[in-house]
């Protein structure tokens, strides 16, 4: 049996028996909305917030969570202990548009479904080298416009992502960094993207997910003092940084050490990247931004 517990259909269950039905929309037409934390040493990370980004990005797709925000919380609080993941796991809750009414194609009949599951902690690409860094691909495929799938809604549109993988992967790379249609950064699949030019920290600003863990190294830099922008980056500036890494809920602060094979600085985690990830992972150690999973199990 595999390690984990998710929460579908009203019940707890493994992972192995966990099942939803094929005429789902969110199978059929990948309408669905998700959100994922992390717990670590008894915490759940950024709960509220994740919680309130889940209901944003509902409200954003029509959707409407059968839980509230408290039960949604104690949901998956109840998951995180019974995958006994509360010292180190993923949290994935999403919301599907579930099925069609009979003989109806109208998405305003369907009644909405909420799953959620824990799993050990997972690291974006393996724990060696979320630590020491990866070597992206800057993709041909063009990130889809926000214009039409609004990345501030976390979504199972991946489309184009998975495309850019594959780019990456037959191209010998690790992953992939995609641009959106004005021709600038947008995200990776999965991620945020970081860049560090003379000891200044810049991420995209449209396009993309405003991550979670984005927000947190925007907090970090402002306890450290370090300059940090959000706006427009050019590919250039990625390719061209003396630094740059990614953020994501499966890795906290991870190294970009080359792009399209060219080394970024020495070929190692930067100054900047490396005190960032080291103070995203005490503080994280310290309870920082966390919510104690028993005290949620209590009230």
């Amino acid at each position: 049996m595999s390690a984990g517990c998710v929460h579908i259909n009203g019940e707890f269950v493994s992972l192995d028996d966990a099942k939803m039905s094929i005429f789902d929309t969110g199978f059929l037409h990948s309408d669905v909305v998700y959100d994922v934390t992390t717990s670590w040493q008894g915490y759940i990370f950024k709960l509220d917030e994740h919680l309130e980004r889940f209901a944003a990005s509902c409200a954003g797709f029509h959707l409407k969570n059968p839980y509230s925000k408290a039960e949604t919380a104690k949901l998956l609080a109840e998951c995180t202990r019974k995958a006994r993941c509360e010292d180190g796991g993923f949290i994935h809750m999403h919301v599907t548009r579930g099925k069609y009414a009979e003989g109806s194609r109208d998405p305003r009949l369907c009644e909405n479904q909420f799953a959620c599951y824990v799993v050990p902690y997972v690291w974006l690409w393996g724990p060696k080298k979320s630590k020491s860094g990866v070597n992206v691909h800057m993709a041909s495929v063009e990130r889809v416009s926000s214009k039409a799938v609004d990345a501030r809604f976390k979504n199972f549109h991946w489309g184009d992502l998975i495309q850019a993988q594959y780019q990456a992967y037959e191209a010998g790379r690790d992953d992939a960094v995609l641009c959106g249609p004005d021709g600038n950064v947008a995200e990776g699949p999965g991620f945020n993207v970081w860049i560090v030019k003379n000891g200044v920290c810049a991420t995209p600003d449209a396009n993309c997910l405003l991550g979670m863990s984005r927000k947190s190294v925007i907090e970090l830099c402002g306890m450290a003092g370090i300059r940090c922008e959000t706006r427009k980056v050019h590919p250039d500036e990625l390719r061209g940084a003396d630094e740059a890494f990614a953020t994501s809920s499966a890795g906290g602060v991870m190294p970009i050490t080359a792009v399209d094979d060219k080394p970024l600085g020495n070929g190692a985690p930067g100054m900047v990247t490396s005190q960032l990830m080291d103070s995203y992972w005490r503080l994280r150690e310290q309870g920082w931004c966390g919510t104690k999973i028993g005290d949620l199990l209590d009230a």
